[in-house]
């Protein structure tokens, strides 16, 4: 769904399809634009708005589709979806609107908190290294 048909969508009809508030995502456009708006201009526009462009951004943070997906849906390749999504998460990370407060700040304050967001995005996982002189015993073992 494009920005021009979710502008019209009830405030809780947005919220259940995207996954933030309509004012959240208006702030979130704000931001982007004007990180835009700072940069020198150049090359030809983007196919997709910057509205459209947080809209991709918020449909792969709530669903998790794979970028190719994503890209057929909103008429781009995969790696324009990608290079988007990457780009408008950077913008947003710095901005450092929609940051949670540090440990430090929630221990010092005695404020009672309402929400806890959890980040359970993919994450490197640990694995053992393989050496040489393991995987030799194991075949040395076989030989007479």
């Amino acid at each position: 769904m494009k920005y021009e048909q979710a502008q019209h969508l009830k405030p809780g009809e947005f919220k259940r399809l995207w996954g933030v508030k309509l004012e959240t995502f208006q702030h979130m456009v704000e931001i982007v634009q004007q990180q835009e708006r700072q940069k020198k201009k150049a090359g030809r526009p983007g196919k997709i708005s910057r509205e459209n462009q947080v809209l991709m951004t918020l449909e792969y943070w709530r669903e998790y589709r794979t970028y190719f997906h994503i890209g057929k849906s909103w008429g781009v390749t995969e790696s324009t979806a990608c290079r988007i999504i990457q780009k408008i998460e950077k913008v947003l990370s710095e901005a450092r609107v929609f940051t949670l407060p540090g440990k430090k700040h929630l221990y010092q304050s005695n404020a009672l908190i309402n929400t806890v967001v959890i980040d359970v995005t993919e994450s490197p996982i640990e694995r053992p290294k393989k050496n040489k002189s393991s995987s030799i015993v194991a075949r040395k073992k076989g030989i007479p």
